[in-house]
């Protein structure tokens, strides 16, 4: 099966889960991530905004600012396709849907901050693999962005476990997360 084909097929599969289904498994994978070192140790966490039956990542967001940890959300650039990257204060109040149908910050809430400051990234996907490759909505935001970001920043996927595969063909330009974390564990790639 090709990318494109695998990447349907999860996506149609995941658009199958109920929503009470998305929530409640969420909620386990968002715990799991929070009781991990690397989520305890971070002050900077870059974080997508779920959209289409993704992990949702609301929880994590407001838990975070709750406890004091500085949250930083990519804003898509269509024209450059990067990622611009901005710090949320406040989730119910400043986003908006932009770029793709995804929230993202209100233009007088935009607080660009640069990527050197990050201490853990919350890698988007549809699809995974257990050595942390991963196939993603085919714009290439993260690919670009992730080659400019210090190797020793933990990058982590959240996916539910039917996300997961044995191997997905990488490219050269391809770079795995670290680790992965869906309901039922946490998967660290190979060689972290």
């Amino acid at each position: 099966m090709n990318k494109n084909e695998l990447r349907k097929k999860i996506l149609n599969k995941r658009k199958e889960l109920s929503n009470e289904a998305v929530i409640s498994l969420s909620n386990k994978i968002i715990d799991l991530l929070i009781n991990t070192t690397f989520y305890k140790n971070a002050n900077y966490i870059m974080t997508y905004i779920d959209f289409r039956n993704e992990v949702k990542t609301e929880r994590l967001i407001k838990k975070s600012l709750e406890i004091g940890k500085k949250i930083i959300i990519p804003i898509s650039l269509t024209k450059s396709r990067k990622l611009l990257l901005s710090e949320l204060k406040d989730y119910d109040n400043e986003l908006t849907i932009g770029t793709y149908g995804i929230l993202e910050p209100k233009k007088e809430f935009i607080k660009e901050v640069s990527a050197e400051i990050l201490d853990l990234i919350i890698v988007p996907g549809v699809v995974f693999d257990k050595r942390g490759y991963r196939i993603g909505y085919g714009g290439g935001y993260y690919d670009r962005f992730l080659l400019n970001i210090d190797k020793s920043v933990p990058k982590v996927a959240l996916a539910f476990d039917f996300q997961v595969v044995e191997k997905i063909d990488e490219e050269k330009h391809d770079i795995p997360v670290d680790y992965i974390i869906t309901e039922k564990g946490i998967i660290k790639k190979a060689n972290s």
